[in-house]
């Protein structure tokens, strides 16, 4: 995964990066997904830019929800919330990319939630859930837009559940199918059928094997060249 240019950057590859491309950049890093900000807050980023306001609008037409007080009760009248990320406007071409409806309605949020089994499709985690790191934090889950690139070359937004955790990682999810078909044809005609047992039970056991490893990785140094010696008298 390609790790996301900075805010500040004026250019990304070789290119100008555009200012509306910045001050989606700097939603994602600063404000972070759910986060509020003000135009104030916005302008203070960009002090330079007359036009920052419409910048930032320019992004509801590519698919970025940016709520305001109308659409969300809960903030002041000055205030915004950053919730889904849209286009990839950094990108070169993706700044005109399909224009997609500005909110997800609650029944896509629903469906959404429901095909995805109620646990972020990036780490995992179900919604109310502890991270397991240690600390305190539940995840809370969203419906973001990935990107996913058809084999054709052409790029759709698909609806996918991720908790917030994730989503303010500033990581390129971006999905290639080629490469995931590719991989799935390198596959061995065994390792083809595990894989698609994975998918009808959507979730992966491990299997004997791995169980053996995961033990073997926590024996002491004296047991596990045991284990090793015992391999070895066993090839013959």
């Amino acid at each position: 995964m390609t790790a996301l240019p900075s805010w500040r950057d004026t250019t990304y590859e070789g290119r100008k990066l555009g200012t509306m491309a910045r001050v989606a950049l700097w939603l994602i890093q600063e404000v972070q997904e759910d986060g509020t900000f003000t135009k104030g807050d916005l302008r203070a980023a960009f002090p330079d830019v007359a036009q920052i306001d419409r910048r930032m609008r320019d992004l509801r037409d590519r698919g970025w929800e940016i709520a305001t007080s109308r659409e969300d009760p809960t903030l002041r009248q000055q205030e915004h919330r950053f919730r889904t990320r849209g286009a990839d406007v950094w990108i070169p071409g993706q700044s005109k990319a399909p224009v997609h409806k500005s909110s997800i309605t609650n029944a896509q949020r629903a469906k959404v939630f429901h095909d995805d089994g109620y646990l972020c499709r990036t780490c995992g985690v179900t919604g109310g859930e502890t991270y397991g790191d240690g600390g305190l934090e539940q995840a809370v889950l969203n419906v973001a837009r990935r990107p996913v690139v058809q084999p054709d070359g052409s790029v759709e937004y698909q609806l996918v559940t991720e908790c917030q955790r994730c989503g303010r990682g500033n990581v390129d999810r971006t999905v290639h199918m080629a490469d995931v078909l590719a991989e799935i044809e390198s596959l061995a005609l065994v390792e083809r059928r595990v894989f698609r047992g994975w998918i009808a039970a959507d979730r992966r056991s491990p299997s004997a094997l791995e169980k053996l490893w995961a033990l073997y990785r926590t024996l002491p140094a004296d047991t596990r060249k045991a284990m090793a010696d015992k391999l070895d008298g066993t090839d013959d």
